[in-house]
C-alpha cells in the first residue's frame, strides 16, 4: 500500500514540475528549475516541520507529501544536467553561479519551510 502512495503523489509533483517548466521565460540560465528546486525545498522542510511536530500525520500521508509529491517534483537530475550543459559550454559564470544558488537558496528553503511549519503548528 506505501507503493500507492509514493506513485500517486508522484504524479502529482511531476504535474507540478510540469506546469511550471511550461512558464514562457526567455533566459539561457535554468530558472524555472532554481524555482521549482526552491519550492521543492521549502516544501519539504514545511512536511517535515509539520511530520515532526505535535501533529499526528499518518505515516502514509508523510510518503504520500515528502517521497511522493517532493520527489516527484523537484528535480535535481534536471539540475545536474543544466549545470553540466552550462559548464560544458563553458559558461563557467553561470554554471558556477547556478550550482551555488542551488545550494545555497534550496538549503534556505529547508530552513524557511520547517520555520513556516512551526507557525502553523504554534
Amino acid at each position: 500500500m506505501s507503493f500507492l502512495f509514493v506513485a500517486l503523489g508522484g504524479a502529482i509533483g511531476a504535474v507540478g514540475r510540469y506546469a511550471i517548466s511550461l512558464i514562457p521565460v526567455k533566459t539561457e540560465f535554468p530558472v524555472l528549475t532554481l524555482i521549482t528546486n526552491i519550492l521543492g525545498a521549502i516544501l519539504i522542510g514545511f512536511i517535515v516541520g509539520i511530520a515532526t511536530s505535535k501533529e499526528n500525520i499518518s505515516p502514509n500521508m508523510v510518503l504520500f507529501l515528502k517521497t511522493g509529491v517532493c520527489g516527484g517534483f523537484t528535480t535535481f537530475s534536471t539540475f545536474s544536467l543544466e549545470a553540466y550543459n552550462l559548464l560544458e559550454d563553458k559558461n563557467y559564470l553561470a554554471g558556477g553561479s547556478y550550482v551555488v544558488l542551488s545550494v545555497a537558496c534550496c538549503v534556505f528553503g529547508i530552513l524557511l519551510g520547517q520555520k513556516l511549519s512551526q507557525l502553523v503548528t504554534a
